[in-house]
């Protein structure tokens, strides 16, 4: 009877929808794997669970960054889709559904919400007062206004939410504020919105958490102080130019807020295929549970709550909230290495090896989470290679040795009971969200399973008494089924692997006991070796192709004199103007330009490159262009408005002061695309313009 009301129970875990304009990185990963290993242990606990997420796909950032590549919203959200979707799936998190905010399904369920509000009288227009960039002649949404916090002070804070104190504020309250675009300061000015009157479900949310006993207490007291300090009414609309959902009958655009978390029942619809009335419907006959960073807090337990009992919707039975990552005790850092992008770290090791790392980081609080290197390395060498996968080896391979590779009966009830309790307390720590202390346990069985294997010394037992040799390995072999049931939330694949070397399947929590008897395993394989150092001893920082490009620094030069070079046919000398600076440069471009068609052009160069004298005449950087091999022509780069000395970057990284080598700078590779200048995937920018490749050459640039 409870396994069937274990069956009927429905239950629908989400993470965070990643945005739509950038990729996975490993702060990102904490939540999706966090998740997925509640998920796994929930399945194999045999719930009825469905994992849903989806790509924020709304927003005035992807209007801004589409126009800047020349592409339309929708081709930039298809792209990061499909890579988010990759980078997940290398990490082994398996989504029942990945959707989109950018769906009919989403269109119609964010209507849905805000008619049920509206018809309660809980929607209503007023004129306000809002950021506005004269220079970029629009409103600045929340992300592209920074400035100081007006709750704590803490500088560079966007407009919307501070990251140091997690405060909620609107774009006007910010302190020296200034456009993130242009760098310009935004004046205020008036345009009529749509808000939402939470002020008025003060006391209802108030209830809903002081009844909700499975939230943190820490992020249940932080909501709770919010509230008696006093809520205001929510802003739920934007102005355009905005790539969003249109709201009917109007001018005005759902502010992504609203729609982003409303595409968690979105989600749920896609799964079932579509069908929003039973989307809704499953909905709301299930227990929902949210898994988010700290960072969201505000809007998933005030906003999305109020905005889900007032459109008669369910709310979270749990919303889980996790720390920020650092690693080795900082903030993620290019400079230092230690921005990783989920590929990156592929790169770098297997990825089940940061699945168990997080996994014994995180517990049900929101402390941050430190990825320390060496550490990182230790715990695999040690933890993973020398307790489990050893534990696991030698005893399959010796039974594959000995016994012919077969379990017989046994009895050792004294030691099995013992660890049959640790695995109960260990599924219900998996039930718990307690990781950390999850995976503390399995490396307790496992070390039970070593010092057993150790004091029993089958190897001598073997010549004394084989039969009884051959009980202590059938024992262990049980043991090993069960940590690998253990493990399976956590390392799915290393778990799957072991399963098939048993000769089992589809092992789940019912089949954690010691019944495992008169049964065959197959050959044993070693899975995992000690792992050497991924800390670069020349940086102390973990070792990135983005390193190269950040030893640039690139700036845009006006041509003011071309020159043949009196000692060379086919290089020019040039005077170039760099704002601050002028300087000569020499270049080998006779054969593709006329001096007429430089003169006055923008170019991009290489600014910090040693001096270097070519035939005679000192050139001081380095023009960029590329080349189309094979047909001999040659475009060089350009752009049409930026100042000379205006820095070329990619996602606004910091130019590099020091001079660099000619070798270091040909370790970096730059390509033009019909769409732009690129590093790896990643486009050149001057401020915000894309820089451009003259007659629209494909090819390496050099």
């Amino acid at each position: 009877m409870k396994e069937e009301k274990m069956k009927e129970e429905k239950i629908v875990v989400t993470s965070a929808l990643p945005y739509a304009n950038g990729s996975i990185h490993i702060g990102h990963l904490v939540e999706y794997i966090q998740t997925d290993i509640i998920v796994r242990a929930l399945k194999l606990a045999g719930k009825n669970v469905i994992y849903c997420c989806a790509d924020d796909t709304h927003g005035a950032p992807i209007q801004i960054k589409s126009t800047q590549l020349g592409i339309k919203p929708t081709e930039l959200i298809a792209k990061f889709q499909k890579e988010h979707q990759e980078d997940f799936a290398a990490f082994h998190i398996k989504f029942d559904s990945y959707y989109s905010t950018n769906s009919k399904e989403n269109q119609y369920f964010s209507n849905l919400v805000f008619e049920r509000l509206k018809k309660k009288g809980l929607i209503y227009e007023k004129e306000m007062e809002l950021t506005y960039c004269e220079n970029c002649k629009r409103f600045l949404p929340d992300r592209y206004v920074k400035g100081e916090c007006p709750k704590c002070g803490a500088e560079d804070q966007y407009g919307d939410v501070c990251e140091k104190c997690n405060s909620a504020y609107k774009t006007i309250d910010l302190i020296k504020p200034y456009c993130t675009i242009c760098k310009g300061t935004p004046i205020r000015k008036k345009s009529t919105h749509f808000f939402f009157k939470l002020s008025v479900l003060s006391d209802k949310i108030k209830k809903w958490l002081l009844e909700n006993k499975n939230l943190q207490k820490e992020v249940r007291n932080q909501i709770l102080t919010w509230i008696e300090e006093g809520l205001e009414d929510w802003c739920i609309s934007r102005d355009k130019p905005y790539f969003g959902f249109q709201i009917p009958g109007t001018d005005k655009y759902y502010y992504v807020w609203l729609d982003a978390p409303i595409c968690y029942i979105s989600s749920l619809t896609n799964y079932l295929g579509g069908d929003v009335k039973k989307g809704e419907q499953y909905w709301n006959k299930s227990k929902i549970i949210h898994v988010i960073g700290k960072d969201i807090i505000y809007f998933h337990m005030l906003f999305w709550p109020a905005m889900l009992m007032e459109a008669d919707l369910t709310l979270p039975e749990n919303i889980l909230v996790h720390g920020f990552l650092t690693v080795n005790k900082e903030k993620m850092s290019k400079s230092r290495g230690t921005f990783l992008t989920a590929r990156e770290f592929l790169k770098l090791a297997d990825p089940e090896f940061l699945r168990f790392y997080y996994a014994g980081s995180l517990s049900k609080t929101m402390t941050d989470i430190d990825l320390d290197l060496d550490d990182f390395v230790a715990r695999v060498n040690n933890e993973i290679v020398s307790n489990i996968a050893n534990f696991v080896y030698r005893t399959l391979s010796f039974l594959n040795r000995n016994f012919d590779s077969e379990i017989i009966t046994f009895k050792d009830d004294k030691f099995t009971k013992k660890l049959e309790k640790l695995f109960s307390e260990t599924t219900e720590l998996f039930e718990k969200y307690e990781l950390r202390k999850a995976v503390q346990n399995i490396l307790q069985i496992s070390s039970e399973g070593n010092r057993y294997f150790q004091e029993k010394e089958p190897w001598v037992l073997i010549k004394k008494d084989s039969k009884k040799a051959h009980e202590v390995l059938s024992l262990c072999i049980n043991l090993v089924k069960n940590i690998v049931i253990l493990l399976k939330p956590i390392m799915p694949i290393f778990a799957g692997t072991i399963e098939k070397q048993l000769n089992l399947s589809n092992l789940s929590f019912n089949d954690l006991n010691f019944d495992l008897k008169k049964h065959k395993i197959n050959d044993a394989e070693i899975i995992y070796k000690k792992i050497d150092s991924i800390i670069s001893e020349e940086k102390g920082g973990v070792k990135m192709e983005e390193d190269k490009f950040l030893k640039l620094n690139l700036k845009v030069a006006k041509i003011l004199e071309v020159k043949d070079h009196p000692n060379a046919d086919k290089l020019y000398v040039m005077k170039i103007d760099l704002g601050s600076e002028q300087r000569q440069l020499v270049a080998g471009l006779r054969s593709y330009y006329s001096s007429e068609k430089l003169l006055g052009k923008k170019i991009v160069i290489v600014s910090n490159l040693e001096p270097a004298k070519l035939r005679g005449e000192t050139s001081e950087g380095m023009l960029l262009a590329a080349s189309d091999e094979g047909k001999g022509s040659v475009g060089v780069l350009f752009v049409e408005k930026s100042e000379p000395g205006t820095t070329v970057t990619i996602d606004g990284s910091k130019p590099c002061e020091t001079i660099i080598s000619f070798k270091e700078f040909l370790e970096v590779s730059l390509v033009s695309k019909e769409s732009g200048v690129f590093f790896e995937d990643k486009v050149l920018f001057a401020g915000e313009e894309k820089v451009l490749v003259d007659k629209k050459i494909k090819g390496k640039i050099s």
